[in-house]
């Protein structure tokens, strides 16, 4: 046996821990090894590079194992969440809110129709003009509703958290 104390060739320490020499000069290439090392060194840092990849922490290839297990463990741990959110009722599936959304659009354009009608009733002394304002600004609203995105109600509630006023509404 050779003695660790001394260098080694690139074949004599694949004999010694039982790889080719082709599988040794890969290690010395990913820099686990170091040719330049003594015997001891080389077993050492072999070793270690060894345990290290058994436990995970180290990878030889492409593939990064703590890497791939952090980000299996962060989605698992956001679906958890997801659906905790369900179970308390904080979150719907979106086609559900799309649905919810689509009714009570349906609904307030019913209303907001019947009010140029309840106008005049209400107030005979209007003029068509005058009732020709108010449909126009019921459409002006009704269009303005019917183009809301989900993107603006982001930005909405992006300007509740910095601290924008808040529109009130009278429950009258």
């Amino acid at each position: 046996m050779s003695d660790l104390s001394n260098s080694m060739t690139q074949a004599d320490f694949g004999r010694l821990v039982g790889i080719s020499q082709q599988a040794v000069s890969k290690i010395v290439a990913s820099g686990v090894i170091d040719p330049s090392m003594s015997g001891q060194q080389m077993l050492h840092a072999y070793c270690s590079h060894l345990r290290e990849t058994a436990a995970g922490r180290a990878s030889g290839g492409t593939l990064d194992l703590v890497e791939e297990r952090a980000a299996l463990a962060k989605a698992q741990r956001e679906r958890i969440e997801m659906q905790n959110g369900v179970t308390r009722g904080e979150l719907a599936p979106v086609v559900l809110i799309e649905e919810v959304l689509s009714k009570a659009g349906a609904r307030i354009s019913g209303i907001f129709d019947a009010i140029p009608g309840a106008v005049r009733r209400r107030v005979p002394s209007l003029s068509s003009e005058e009732i020709g304002n108010i449909e126009k600004e019921i459409a002006k609203a009704r269009n303005i509703v019917a183009a809301i995105s989900l993107d603006d109600l982001r930005e909405v509630d992006e300007e509740d958290e910095a601290g924008a006023p808040m529109l009130e509404v009278d429950h009258e």
